[in-house]
């Protein structure tokens, strides 16, 4: 049992003060909490509820550590696991926290302040892309309330709160909606204008590798992608390596986004007809421009070798939809075009999903297949015959 001592302090006041064990610290000494309180019944209360809990495994040591502190310390460990690229992400979304709820102790974070800062996030905390002042994108809020629930969550395990006071906040379902019509998603392109785009640019430089995004793979796995990850004898292409930007200006290469994202794709005769015809023209190329070609494995380069980009693809493709005269399409929705496509024409989930290179069928089902109304139409042919005066069985 500690020892409670009596203690009289400058102006008289007498308390008492008693000195705990809470644990060790990192370097396995002692961690002690001095309590001070002004009966001795007191000091005995707070000694026997902090034992208990320290016998429950429920204790939670005082701390000082404000909200922006633990932040830092969570996402130094956090970038340990996760990708460059992704690292960034983490920092633009926290730096809304850090500016409206980084001053608070985080043992004083309350539900309160969580929702408090998503009102905030939706009317007020617009840096740039827009006026500044005004609210965020909900999805952009839900990114943003996910990570403090990510860290929360992380603080919980270490003992440093007793709850994720965020976990039950969401984005309200109102904001939702209204900014589902304020801001209604672009639609992919639909059969006839693929194949309007295809037929346009069938003479341009990167055919081949804007085909491969149109079957659905990601512009970093396609600026990724290297001449031996091809297989023109079994038709198949490998998708092992990705090259992505950070802030739009650093080349970043690194393996697969994930496992499920290492994959071995057959190719599509259309598509093995291009990259063989790219091929050759690479090697066209490299015998015209002798020592100015500089060779560098990668499918996707510029006449002089030099591998290029996701920005150069994108900013290729925009323009080639501009003369076309097609409607202005981000380049990744091309991926989501054809997993729709592959979905409405009866590709089975589990293939769906392997094709995108994710692990969860559901997950790509959810997020990239986007039926729109003449997709639909075989459930209204099939409504037809149902509602018709012919026998169903017999149509």
């Amino acid at each position: 049992m500690s020892e409670i001592k009596k203690i009289v302090l400058k102006n008289g006041k007498v308390r008492h003060r008693a000195v705990v064990d809470v644990g060790r610290n990192e370097s396995g000494g002692r961690k002690q909490l001095t309590i001070t309180m002004d009966t001795k019944t007191e000091v005995k209360n707070e000694l026997s509820r902090i034992r208990h809990q320290r016998s429950t495994g429920t204790f939670i040591a005082p701390s000082k550590m404000t909200v922006s502190e633990w932040l830092d310390e969570w996402l130094a460990k956090k970038e340990q696991d996760i990708e460059e690229s992704t690292v960034q992400g983490y920092r633009n979304a926290l730096c809304h926290v850090h500016q409206y709820l980084g001053h608070l102790r985080l043992q004083e974070l309350t539900e309160d302040h969580v929702e408090s800062m998503v009102a905030w996030l939706l009317v007020a905390a617009r840096r740039r892309g827009g006026t500044p002042g005004t609210g965020l994108r909900t999805s952009t809020a839900e990114g943003v309330l996910g990570r403090l629930k990510e860290a929360l969550g992380r603080a919980r395990v270490r003992k440093l709160v007793h709850d994720n006071v965020a976990q039950y906040v969401k984005i309200p379902r109102r904001a939702r909606k209204q900014d589902k019509r304020d801001n209604p998603r672009p639609k992919p392109w639909n059969v006839v204008e693929v194949k309007d785009f295809l037929l346009g640019i069938k003479g341009d430089r990167l055919f081949a590798p804007l085909m491969l995004s149109l079957m659905g793979l990601r512009p970093a796995e396609v600026a990724g992608l290297r001449w031996e990850d091809i297989d023109f004898e079994a038709e198949t292409l490998t998708i092992a390596n990705t090259r992505t930007m950070i802030g739009n200006a650093r080349v970043h290469e690194k393996d697969t986004k994930t496992e499920a994202g290492e994959r071995v794709l057959p190719l599509p005769l259309p598509v093995k007809q291009a990259l063989l015809a790219f091929k050759v023209l690479q090697e066209v190329e490299q015998m015209s421009m002798g020592s100015y070609y500089v060779p560098s494995g990668y499918m996707l380069v510029d006449h002089l070798g030099q591998p290029l980009t996701t920005r150069h693809l994108r900013e290729h493709a925009y323009a080639l939809m501009a003369r076309v005269g097609l409607r202005r399409v981000k380049l990744y929705e091309a991926r989501h075009m054809c997993l729709t496509f592959l979905a409405v024409n009866g590709v089975v989930d589990v293939i769906l999903a392997a094709w995108a290179g994710h692990s969860n069928a559901s997950f790509t089902k959810r997020v990239y297949v986007h039926p729109v109304a003449e997709d639909l139409r075989v459930a209204s042919d099939h409504l037809t015959r149902l509602f018709g005066l012919e026998d169903p069985a017999a149509a």
